[in-house]
């Protein structure tokens, strides 16, 4: 033989032992798909079982976060109605006693003679005991008269043209208004500059 055909015959006996080796790897290869694939189908129910459990426990967390903010919440809410329920707790009997007090001021307003003197000291000490209640209670009056005329503490019944005082001045008070602490529980009745 010659040297070719001597080198041929090895050449093929690489190219057959590469193409053997090929056909194993991939004979290999498709046996170790076939265990991943049955390991997996395995495992399939196993992981899908725990993938829901952790959606679960992560949606009742959720769940859990969203009830603890809602009752802290509540909590700060009650717990604001109640610091309020405390400040204005005499709104009520106060608003009650305003036109009693508008009366009292009234019956001061009569002329004194020596009859009605003592009734009128007798009126006169009622009244202010009555204010001093009120005062202990957070009650003040609204200050109105020379001051600018403002909506939210006075209520204007009529306007006025006074040339002496600035535009938009409460000129008169015709009936006070009050305060409850820092709430206007009743506005002042006002005249008012034009």
């Amino acid at each position: 033989m010659t040297k070719e055909n001597q080198e041929k015959p090895n050449q093929n006996d690489a190219k057959q032992e590469e193409q053997e080796e090929v056909i194993t790897e991939v004979i290999d290869a498709d046996e170790q798909d076939d265990t991943a694939q049955t390991d997996s189908i395995e495992e399939n129910p196993l992981q899908a079982e725990l993938d829901q459990l952790k959606q679960e426990k992560d949606d009742m967390y959720q769940r859990l976060l969203r009830v603890q903010a809602e009752f802290d919440n509540f909590k700060k809410r009650s717990q604001k109605e109640k610091e309020a329920d405390r400040k204005y707790k005499a709104e009520e009997i106060v608003k009650e006693l305003l036109p009693a007090i508008d009366n009292f001021e009234r019956a001061l307003q009569v002329e004194v003679t020596d009859e009605t003197k003592s009734f009128v000291e007798g009126v006169t000490m009622v009244y202010n005991q009555i204010k001093e209640a009120l005062k202990s209670q957070g009650v003040e009056e609204i200050e109105s008269v020379g001051k600018p005329f403002d909506p939210n503490i006075h209520h204007a019944v009529m306007q006025v043209e006074d040339e002496e005082a600035e535009a938009d001045t409460v000129t008169e008070e015709l009936q006070k208004g009050y305060y409850l602490k820092d709430r206007v529980i009743r506005p002042a009745m006002v005249k008012v500059n034009k």
